[in-house]
């Protein structure tokens, strides 16, 4: 059975960093990205990148702060987190598409989903 599992979250100080993981298993996922939902807030999309690792996409809200990455021998993807903010906090999901190459921002573009991790930013 397919399978994704964050791990890497945590509390962190406003400016400060983190790296989550996600790593894969069952099958080979093409396609990944990761999404955020804070609390009373519609899940909302962070970063993504594509198989070859050579496209990557990222909310304008992270831009120049985060970094997403692939390892594809290992089946995982990672999300550098700098220069964090308090707005940033949010509960962070790992999405895997089974089925497409190609990056979206869009959920329904990916088809397996991790279980979340915690990431709480103080002021």
């Amino acid at each position: 059975q397919e399978q994704l599992v964050e791990s890497g979250g945590g509390l962190v100080q406003a400016g400060g960093s983190l790296n989550l993981s996600c790593a894969g298993s069952g099958r080979t996922f093409y396609a990944m990205g990761w999404f955020r939902q804070a609390p009373g807030s519609k899940r909302e999309f962070v970063a993504a990148i594509s198989w070859s690792g050579a496209n990557t996409d990222y909310a304008n809200s992270v831009e120049g702060r985060f970094t997403i990455s692939r390892d594809n021998a290992k089946n995982t993807v990672y999300l550098q987190m700098n220069s964090l903010k308090p707005e940033d906090t949010a509960v962070y999901y790992c999405a895997g598409s089974l089925q497409y190459y190609t990056i979206s921002s869009n959920s329904r573009g990916y088809d397996t989903w991790g279980q979340g991790t915690q990431v709480t930013v103080s002021s």
